[in-house]
């Protein structure tokens, strides 16, 4: 072979190494960034679950207040017309 062709293959073969090694250094960075964003959204959703499960606890308590409300609403009024 002429010097020429081998200069280019080593050329070309280094080129090539520098790219695979950038590549991975570049997959590697990409991989900690999403398992860190994966972090940060497992927690929002876990947030978002305990609001959510603090919302439904209340908006079953309601229907036990008002009816509640309405119990001492009834005695209220059978005691205002007692004493009239």
């Amino acid at each position: 072979m002429s010097e020429a062709i081998i200069v280019a293959l080593i050329t070309g073969g280094l080129s090539l190494l520098g790219v695979v090694i950038a590549n991975n250094k570049n997959a590697r960075e990409m991989d900690a960034k999403l398992d860190k964003q994966q972090a940060i959204n497992a927690e929002r959703i876990e947030e978002l679950t305990r609001e959510v499960r603090k919302h439904n606890n209340f908006a079953e308590k309601i229907p036990v207040i008002q009816e509640q409300i309405k119990v001492i609403n009834h005695r209220v009024g059978d005691l205002e017309a007692y004493h009239k």
